[in-house]
């Protein structure tokens, strides 16, 4: 897993497994965004439901906020937003590469 901070409360990283969960909760994330739509390039991507099961096991929210390569779709950074908003403690967005979740974090921090 590669990741990569924004800021002192984002981090984000390309696709997880319910296996990462162990290091992204250790690293003291309280919350995690999946920003990556399930079977996106088909089988072999684990789907949401198994990595936000690990999550909320390892005691953090888990929240999906998909969309391709067309864009955030309305709504979806004010959605971010109110995550962070609602989360006491770091953040940890993924996607396939992280460079969604980067340009929707981007598009939350706008709005305030």
């Amino acid at each position: 897993m590669d990741m990569r901070q924004l800021d002192a409360r984002v981090s984000v990283s390309g696709q997880i497994g319910p296996d990462d969960i162990a290091a992204v909760a250790a690293a003291g994330f309280r919350a995690l965004v999946c920003n990556r739509p399930d079977d996106e390039h088909g089988p072999g991507q684990p789907p949401f439901a198994e990595v936000a099961a690990a999550a909320r096991a390892a005691g953090m929210t888990a929240h999906h906020i998909p969309f391709g390569g067309e864009g955030p779709h309305p709504g979806q950074a004010e959605e971010l937003a109110r995550v962070l908003a609602q989360t006491e403690g770091p953040v940890f967005l993924y996607c396939r590469s992280g460079a969604r979740s980067s340009t929707l974090y981007a598009r939350a921090l706008a709005l305030a």
